[in-house]
């Protein structure tokens, strides 16, 4: 039940968000144990760039946090500067937020 209210309130939210060449699209999606973001262009159906968490034991919310830090650096190798935050239905809170904090440390702006 609750994964089909959380993809209910994914599709009213791409309703309205939509990533291009210029300005893509950050997705995040969020497991029970793992973190997972892409960079899309939804123009040319392309995924530019992805990025996950590694198996370690820092917590949770350091993991997203690095995820968001490392997406966000690869990202700016490619020149990438400005994107969409699309957080897929998910509550900004907890590890979406902190990929969100470290994707913006390390240089997007959104």
């Amino acid at each position: 039940m609750q994964k089909l209210l959380r993809i209910k309130r994914h599709m009213k939210v791409r309703k309205s968000i939509s990533g291009t060449s210029k300005k893509p699209r950050l997705a995040v999606f969020r497991s029970d144990k793992h973190i997972y973001a892409q960079i899309i262009d939804d123009t040319t159906h392309k995924t530019y760039l992805s990025e996950s968490d590694i198996n370690g034991k820092a917590a949770k919310s350091e993991k997203a946090f690095e995820v968001g830090k490392r997406l966000a650096q690869k990202a700016v190798a490619l020149k990438i500067r400005e994107v969409v935050f699309d957080r897929g239905g998910f509550l900004y809170h907890g590890r979406v937020m902190k990929l969100a904090e470290g994707a913006r440390a390390g240089g997007l702006k959104f």
